[in-house]
């Protein structure tokens, strides 16, 4: 079940009502963090892995964005340096080297295995200016509820009809 969302100003979210239609996107993948008492687990790698899927399939044959395929030695350069969602902004400068428009990153945070909550971030990176943000809490970590709780973003926000 979807409980819970960010709201931030429309200008600072809302691709429906944007230009940025068939804009590129260098996408940086799902990251995870556990802020619960339980370790990591397999089923959750699996789950980042699948998450990082969905959002390729879904926001390539959208036709409204183009994911750029990072190439190998950056994907080396970017494993090897901070993590992108706490780096300061440091895939703008990536995303700009490999042709992007625009550079995403998403995460799932684990409070517990009953409360999770997963983000999807989109910067401008010829302006630095936040695109997109959006955020649902799900309840279960289990793969249905994580892949609900992404596509439930990508249909009824980032890709929705204006």
């Amino acid at each position: 079940m979807l409980l819970g969302m960010l709201a931030l100003p429309r200008a600072a979210w809302s691709a429906a009502a944007d230009d940025k239609s068939g804009a590129r996107v260098a996408f940086f993948g799902f990251h995870l963090i556990n802020t619960s008492p339980e370790t990591d687990t397999a089923a959750e790698d699996r789950r980042i892995a699948q998450l990082d899927e969905l959002f390729r399939q879904q926001v390539d044959a959208s036709r409204r964005f183009k994911i750029v395929a990072i190439p190998t030695d950056v994907q080396k350069e970017v494993d090897a340096g901070p993590a992108i969602t706490s780096c300061n902004a440091c895939g703008h400068d990536i995303a700009k080297r490999i042709g992007a428009d625009l550079a995403a990153w998403g995460t799932v945070q684990k409070v517990s295995n009953l409360i999770l909550n997963i983000n999807v971030y989109m910067d401008d990176v010829h302006t630095g200016q936040p695109y997109f943000a959006k955020s649902v809490d799900i309840r279960g970590n289990t793969d249905e509820s994580w892949r609900r709780g992404l596509d439930y973003i990508l249909r009824h926000y980032l890709l929705r009809e204006p």
